[in-house]
């Protein structure tokens, strides 16, 4: 009896490579430390937490850098080193550093947006959350199993729920918080009945296992197997806010504190489409022809439906900026998906999915200095209307000229060149997979969004209406802003450098 429970029990015992986890552990690890000090703190040196918050972020980012020289993997099967749960590969960096560099952004511009709401955010519970679902976010690429990518995916989601709601008492956050909530949940659940169709069928949780096994699947259980591919490809579309599954987007980011939005905007996106990723080109390659022309009309409809949104906002209505960049990030959404879909039509999806990351990098980066910019202007015009920035280069001089070129990165136009190459570059992979007929798509797409974002460019610079009103700029906003500006203004005098960092041949 002990000689056969020996061999058993030495299986569940699996080697850590503490060094490829470091990143996502050390977040989580300095969520718990937050969390412990809030409950000895006095009231008054609770700002302290979000530095301590902020140092954490940047430690989980500089962790990165001790795993550029080579592949690691652990977590593996005992006697099958190529079967891992968790992988530090050129794929994982890239997002990991996306996502602890958004998620750093979001806790310079969180500082600012907690000392203005003079203690109605409870600072403890705030940051605890977010670094949370930072450390969700940042495990999440690095996930090789069903199993684990599910668990990133709610560890990621579950405290940005409570991140939306987190104002007591106002009824925009509550509403927003419930809609995020019942669309997340409904993804959950659909993207949890297509695993475990998957494992009924496979006999496994691991992509790679998945990949091999889906394609001699039984005759009898094709059809379930199928379903389980299509569910969980389903679920995951809520998760990237794909039409028709984006009609949360607008609300949950008026709804949310302004940094809160911008986390949303970029780490959100890149968590929804990190797994989209996984779950297409690594465990279900075989089944290209189902999810290639699916993703296709999903990009097109996205990008159209998103664009179309932004253009009809109003420069007077209430919070028209915010629902302006949250359509556009519905939009962009679309162009992200473009990549995805080529990869199913090409003969190396891997090196496809190169595009799709290198346009994540640039939209992070610029999408969170308009946000950054937003930020500065809610502090004075609460309504965050667009007419609120008519004006804004004759009091802020710097702040309009770094949206103005925001702006124009996310429109693809000059001086903005990191934008114009991102487009290119995913424009380049629907051509190149044979689908002109997305290209063209996002071709009139493009041009319907230059038009909301020069229009918005242009106020910035027109003569303000009444009395100016000037804008503080508090030193955390200031940092935020100035390394968004000076991350797009470097990328766009040497664009090959985000190409060359996502990778061209990935996994």
């Amino acid at each position: 009896m002990s000689s056969l429970a020996q061999p058993a029990a030495a299986n569940l015992v699996q080697s850590v490579d503490w060094l490829a986890i470091a990143p996502p552990t050390l977040a989580a690890l300095v969520a718990l430390a937050v969390l412990v000090a809030d409950l000895f703190l006095a009231e008054r040196r609770k700002a302290l937490l979000g530095w301590v918050a902020v140092a954490g972020l940047a430690a989980s980012a500089l962790l990165l850098l001790p795993l550029l020289d080579g592949d690691r993997a652990t977590f593996c099967l005992a006697g099958d080193a190529d079967v891992c749960s968790y992988s530090a590969d050129r794929f994982t960096l890239v997002v990991q550093f996306l996502v602890l560099g958004g998620a750093l952004l979001t806790a310079l511009l969180s500082v600012t947006a907690l000392k203005d709401a003079d203690r109605r955010l409870p600072e403890g519970e705030y940051w605890f959350l977010l670094l949370s679902s930072a450390a969700g976010a940042a495990l999440l690429p690095a996930a090789r199993d069903l199993a684990t990518l599910i668990v990133a995916l709610e560890v990621a989601s579950l405290p940005a729920f409570a991140l939306v709601g987190i104002r007591h008492g106002d009824r925009k956050s509550s509403e927003a918080a419930l809609k995020f909530f019942l669309s997340s949940v409904t993804a959950t659940a659909v993207s949890l009945m297509g695993v475990s169709f998957v494992y009924a069928c496979t006999g496994t949780l691991y992509l790679t296992q998945v990949a091999d096994r889906i394609q001699h699947v039984d005759g009898q259980f094709h059809t379930l197997a199928q379903t389980g591919v299509v569910l969980t490809l389903v679920g995951f579309a809520f998760k990237t806010a794909a039409v028709p599954f984006h009609f949360w987007v607008p609300d949950t980011y008026v709804g949310a504190p302004l940094p809160i939005a911008a986390y949303l905007s970029v780490v959100g996106k890149a968590v929804g489409f990190t797994g989209l990723i996984l779950v297409t080109v690594v465990a279900f390659p075989s089944y290209a022809d189902v999810w290639g022309p699916a993703l296709a009309v999903l990009a097109a409809l996205t990008m159209t439906v998103g664009n179309v949104g932004a253009l009809r906002q109003r420069a007077t209505r209430a919070y028209s900026a915010v629902r302006l960049l949250a359509w556009s990030s519905v939009g962009q959404a679309g162009y992200l998906l473009v990549p995805i879909a080529a990869a199913g039509y090409s003969d190396d999806p891997r090196r496809t999915i190169g595009s799709t990351l290198a346009y994540a990098l640039m939209y992070a980066g610029v999408n969170l200095g308009a946000f950054a910019v937003a930020a500065l202007v809610g502090r004075t015009r609460s309504a965050n209307r667009l007419a609120d920035y008519r004006g804004l280069s004759a009091t802020n001089p710097l702040a309009a000229l770094l949206m103005a070129f925001f702006l124009l990165c996310l429109a693809g136009l000059p001086p903005g060149v990191i934008g114009l190459f991102a487009k290119v570059t995913v424009f380049s992979a629907a051509v190149d997979a044979g689908l002109g007929w997305l290209a063209v798509v996002m071709a009139v797409n493009v041009v319907i969004a230059l038009y909301y974002y020069l229009q918005w460019t242009a106020l910035l610079f027109r003569a303000p209406e009444g009395d100016p009103v000037r804008h503080r700029l508090p030193a955390p906003l200031t940092a935020a802003v100035t390394l968004t500006g000076a991350l797009g203004i470097a990328l766009s005098g040497a664009p090959q450098l985000v190409l060359r960092f996502a990778g061209t041949t990935l996994f």
